[in-house]
Formats: structure tokens, sequence, C-alpha cells
């Protein structure tokens, strides 16, 4: 599940959590286990963090900025989001300040057209390819019929 999109157990009514964000502010339940490992991966010198995640039934890229978060004790890092691919679309969601996400892309049906279904088209899938020479690793978010919606190419930074 993505850190910072909010799905709620109790859609209509904001309550409850299934994923890791827990709504706006310091970390609490899941988020604590989240920052915990942030914090270990800043001070353990871990380089080079990207999630990969999925099953919010859209697509986005966020990006991870300790300056805009509550909690502040990691290293800016991305999150890729897609998928599943053959489920109904919904979303966008609301996001958790928590960890500062920066929203960079977000596909989406909108209000008014939640549950779409794969006929519709609304499906998406990510495709990571990390070059051998240069260790830069590119990421692109696709949607059914492979046509690639967003993409961004990041450096390593040195180990």
């Amino acid at each position: 599940m993505p850190l910072s999109i909010i799905v709620y157990d109790d859609a209509p009514n904001k309550k409850g959590s299934e994923a890791v964000a827990q709504g706006d502010g310091p970390p609490r339940g899941r988020e604590l286990e989240i920052a915990d490992l942030l914090r270990f991966i800043k001070t353990s010198g871990v380089v080079n963090t990207v999630w990969l995640t999925a099953d919010v039934h859209y697509a986005a890229a966020h990006y991870y900025n300790p300056d805009k978060a509550q909690f502040q004790e990691f290293d800016p890092f991305w999150e890729f989001v897609a998928g599943p691919l053959h489920a109904g679309t919904f979303g966008p969601n609301d996001l958790d300040n928590t960890f500062g996400p920066e929203v960079k892309f977000i596909k989406a049906p909108g209000p008014g057209n939640q549950n779409l279904p794969p006929s519709a088209g609304m499906q998406f899938f990510g495709h990571v390819r990390i070059d051998g020479r240069s260790g830069q690793m590119t990421v692109t978010l696709r949607d059914r019929a492979d046509v690639a919606l967003w993409s961004t190419t990041l450096d390593p930074k040195p180990v």
C-alpha cells in the first residue's frame, strides 16, 4: 500500500484506515513503523531508496520531501504507484502530510467516474529500467494500452 494515500475503511464517513496513512500530523498507528524504517535508512547510510506500491486503483508519482513533512528524520525518496491492472478504477484519494509527499504525476478517473471497468482503459502499470552502465533508473507509468503517461530518470547517489 502507498505510504501517504489515505484509504478509508468507511470512505463516505472518512473513518478507519486500511493502509499506512492515518491522516495529517505526526506519525501514529502504522505510520510509526514507517517512521522507524525511514529513520533507520537515513542513519544507516542506505541510499537510492525507491518505493514501488500499488492497490489504490490509479497511477501516481510522489516525491517525499522531509522539508515539507511533519516527520522529518529521513532522506528524500520517490514512490511510484500503479495498479491493480485488472480491476475497477478509483481515486484520486487525499494525501496525508506526515511524510511530506509531493504529487509529481497523477492519473485517476476523478469524481463521478469511480469504479470504471477495465474496458474504460483506466488501468495502469509501471515499468522500471536500470541502465547497467550508468545505474540510472527510469520509471515509466503506463496505461493498459502500454501508452507511456509519465516518466522520470533517477540518477544514483554514490554509495
